[in-house]
C-alpha cells in the first residue's frame, strides 16, 4: 500500500510573509530577522512581499501575529524573538505563554504562524542560535514558513 504523501515546497514566488519580532534583546533578535530575510530572499520572495511588525517583547508577539493573520494579507507569519532565562520564574511565564499564543494563531486562523523564538538559559546559548554555532533560527523559521504556506495552499487548491 502506498498512500499519497503531501508536502510543502520551498518555492516561495508569489507568496506574502509577515515577520512579527520583539524589540527585547534586539542585539540577538535583529540577527534572527536578518536570517529570516536572507532565507526568504534565497527562496525568491520579493522585498515588497515581506512586512515586519515590531513589538516590545516576546509576550506581545501572539496578539500582533493574530491581527496580521486575520488581515488575510499574508500566507504565513514568522514570529521571532529571544527569551533568556533570568533569576526569577519570569522566563517560564513568558516562554510558555508566547509558545501557546503563537500556536493558537495558527489553529484559530489557518495561517501558519512559525515559532522562531529562541529560548535559552544564557546569552551564549542564544547567540549560538542567532547566527552562531547552532545556525540561525530566523533562517530556519523562514524556510518552515515557506514550506507550511505552500502546503496550506496545496491543500486548499487540491483537496
Amino acid at each position: 500500500m502506498k498512500p499519497r504523501i503531501h508536502k510543502g515546497s520551498l518555492k516561495a514566488e508569489g507568496l506574502r510573509f509577515a515577520i512579527v519580532a520583539s524589540c527585547w534583546n534586539d542585539f540577538l533578535t535583529s540577527r534572527l530577522i536578518e536570517g529570516a530575510l536572507g532565507g526568504l530572499e534565497k527562496l525568491g520572495v520579493l522585498e515588497e512581499d515581506i512586512e515586519i511588525f515590531r513589538v516590545p517583547g516576546a509576550f506581545e508577539i501572539p496578539l500582533i501575529a493574530l491581527k496580521v493573520a486575520e488581515s488575510g494579507k499574508f500566507d504565513a507569519i514568522i514570529c521571532l524573538g529571544t527569551i533568556i532565562r533570568g533569576e526569577t520564574p519570569h522566563f517560564e511565564y513568558v516562554a510558555g505563554e508566547t509558545t501557546k499564543g503563537i500556536s493558537l494563531v495558527s489553529v484559530k486562523t489557518g495561517i501558519p504562524a512559525i515559532f522562531g523564538i529562541v529560548t535559552a538559559d544564557t546569552v551564549e546559548q542564544a547567540t549560538n542560535r542567532a547566527g552562531g554555532k547552532a545556525g540561525n533560527k530566523g533562517y530556519e523559521a523562514a524556510l518552515a514558513a515557506v514550506e507550511m504556506a505552500t502546503l496550506c495552499k496545496l491543500i486548499k487548491e487540491n483537496l
